[in-house]
């Protein structure tokens, strides 16, 4: 059986995963600011990775923004595209094993999408993401680097940034722990570390992300969200994704390659739902 390659082609990275009917190959990231060399390189050192032919390959589907960039054949090889919240959904369902679920990708901003059997549409996105957890780490840290700012936040103390609920109320509000953040950065002291900062930033990304999600499940009526995309890969974002699962009793689930689930469900899209670049 030949592969198909899914490709989630974005403004900086791109990640390509080969599979062959439901099993997966193999998957990688490749980044760069230019989406054609993007898509281009990625295929290549796919290949090259997994020491496969292009004679091996299937067909090829483009989802992400920076398919719109591409509108031919990718070294002749038949290639397809699908829109990028049919892959969301599909990716997540596939990875979570759920029949239907919220699926939540988080990408430079977050979009969230009702996937189930039959058809998955958007409900609703955010301007909130990983552009702005970065952008508040360069205005408030000094740097860019996810790595970096993962390791200063591990290390942070947010109840030296953020307001809860403890310091403003002498005892439990209903359905609110003392814990439970009443205003983000609304605590700031002085003395807060970048260790400290860095903590609140993930505090109020994730915070925001989670609560739209669960606002989502409770209009969608389901009681799942799946999250997918690169900011999955943030450890201090996946405990508050959990604190915030818990506040509002519903299921968050990350699954295994999270960050892959657009490529994917890109791949999974049954031919008919395709269209030919």
């Amino acid at each position: 059986m030949k592969l198909v390659i899914g490709l989630d082609i974005g403004g900086s990275t791109t990640k390509i995963v080969g599979l062959t009917g439901h099993d997966i190959v193999g998957q990688l990231l490749v980044k760069s600011d230019n989406q054609i060399a993007s898509a281009y390189g990625a295929l290549g050192m796919f290949l090259n990775h997994y020491h496969l032919k292009l004679q091996d390959v299937g067909r090829l589907v483009l989802t992400g923004v920076g398919q719109t960039y591409l509108d031919q054949a990718i070294l002749d090889l038949p290639t397809f595209k699908v829109d990028e919240m049919t892959a969301v959904g599909q990716g997540g369902l596939f990875l979570s094993a759920l029949p239907e679920a919220v699926v939540v990708s988080m990408g430079t901003g977050t979009a969230l999408v009702h996937a189930g059997p039959q058809a998955v549409w958007r409900v609703i996105g955010s301007g909130v993401g990983g552009g702005t957890l970065l952008g508040l780490s360069r205005a408030l840290l000094g740097t860019r680097d996810f790595d970096k700012f993962e390791q200063l936040a591990a290390l942070g103390d947010t109840g030296k940034v953020d307001l809860t609920v403890g310091d403003i109320a002498a005892y439990d509000i209903v359905n609110l722990h003392q814990d439970a953040t009443a205003s983000n950065f609304g605590n700031l002291i002085d003395e807060a570390s970048p260790e400290d900062t860095a903590a609140g930033i993930a505090n109020l990304v994730f915070q925001t992300i989670g609560t739209i999600a669960a606002l989502t499940c409770w209009k969608e009526r389901l009681d799942c969200a799946v999250f997918t995309g690169n900011l999955t890969l943030s450890a201090s974002g996946r405990q508050v994704l959990k604190e915030v699962g818990d506040l509002y009793q519903v299921r968050f689930l990350v699954p295994g390659l999270a960050e892959f689930a657009t490529a994917i469900g890109a791949a999974l899209t049954e031919e008919s739902q395709l269209l030919k670049a």
